[in-house]
């Protein structure tokens, strides 16, 4: 069995049976730990999960969604048939809206939802405070502080949009961007990594460090996605948020911090992208992979997911015994042509390639928005 399989089920275990029942945005309850820490050893072993299969090639895509064309439009990866943000899309009208979660539908549901916008200021009882818009019979949107807001303005309200109709989704909040952020998550992750030139300083102080690895900026290498002047504007913000990179001894080594966990579906997802930008990166460097160290704050699995982590759990317990085949993990391949990330084949990632993956068979997990 994989290492990282060991490591992941022994985490998935820890929650179940240590974890505390809480609430949180979603509706769905989830049952969590505070802090959670491990490593790989990168010229060991390809973290990669076998005891599920791991739909690699979005995982890639969203990788280089971020750090190679460092995009927040949706629309690039649903060209390539990635659909990991739709639900985090910012629609036509500038307006991203949250839906009740199956079966979580309160029976007073409003038909119609108001429209808030983030101020970005934290109120007393740790909310952030979110202030009401308003729109005139033209069209035109103010907020509700603005002193120039007429009175004939209106409350903003929203209803379902036909897709949710269809689906029978009924609408739980709505929170006004702007059009100027239509089909996009707003201010975070590839935006962040382009408005700042994160990757680009990285890849900089990277090959500083190969020159003379007595520089300060060596332990000053950091790509942080929690931008505060940004983070408002952001869908959703960063779980995987700041990247440390180290090199020593002719090796590239990162820390990972993530504040918030989904371990059944973004864990697995989160391990393999940036294991994939460590190796990307001490190829484009000439450095050799060395550590991957991962720090979580909040581990969590969300309470309609126990019963498919419990169905890998049982795959582990079936291949101690021998009843299922011990699958190894799988390689990953960087064409030797490759000298700088634009040269990755995004669409159809030709020149990096996952080999020899096998795996147990899908598990689906719900997702909470």
């Amino acid at each position: 069995m994989a290492k990282w399989d060991k490591e992941y089920l022994k985490l998935c275990k820890k929650i179940l049976t240590e974890g505390i029942e809480v609430e949180n945005r979603t509706g769905i309850n989830t049952i969590k730990i505070p802090g959670y820490n491990f490593m790989f050893d990168l010229s060991e072993e390809f973290p990669f999960l076998t005891t599920k299969q791991l739909y690699y090639k979005a995982a890639i895509k969203e990788l280089m969604w971020i750090y190679q064309v460092q995009s927040n439009d949706v629309r690039w990866l649903q060209e390539r048939n990635v659909h990991i943000w739709d639900e985090w899309e910012v629609d036509e009208d500038g307006i991203y809206r949250i839906y009740y979660p199956e079966g979580k539908v309160p029976e007073n549901a409003p038909s119609e939802t108001k429209v808030y916008y983030n101020t970005g200021i934290t109120g007393t009882d740790g909310r952030e405070i979110m202030e009401l818009m308003y729109v005139t019979k033209s069209g035109k949107v103010y907020k509700e502080s603005d002193p120039k807001r007429p009175a004939s303005a209106k409350p903003m309200t929203t209803t379902a949009t036909q897709k949710a109709q269809e689906s029978g989704r009924v609408l739980r909040s709505a929170r006004y961007f702007g059009p100027e952020y239509a089909h996009t998550i707003g201010h975070a992750y590839g935006y962040t990594v382009n408005f700042y030139k994160l990757l680009d300083r990285c890849i900089n102080l990277i090959n500083a460090c190969k020159i003379d690895p007595t520089i300060s900026d060596g332990r000053r290498n950091i790509i942080c996605l929690w931008q505060e002047n940004d983070i408002k504007d952001a869908v959703l913000k960063p779980c995987v948020f700041c990247s440390e990179w180290d090199v020593t001894d002719g090796k590239l080594n990162a820390t990972v911090h993530q504040r918030s966990c989904d371990v059944p579906l973004g864990l697995p997802f989160n391990v393999t992208q940036y294991s994939v930008l460590l190796y990307l990166l001490a190829h484009i460097t000439g450095l050799e992979p060395g550590t991957l160290n991962w720090s979580i704050k909040d581990a969590h699995i969300y309470k309609n997911q126990v019963e498919g982590i419990e169905e890998q759990l049982s795959r582990q317990d079936e291949i101690d015994r021998g009843e299922r085949e011990d699958i190894p993990a799988p390689e990953l391949w960087i064409d030797p042509e490759i000298k700088c990330m634009d040269d990755i084949d995004n669409r159809e990632l030709s020149n990096v390639k996952v080999l020899k993956y096998r795996h147990h068979g899908p598990i689906k997990f719900p997702l909470a928005q």
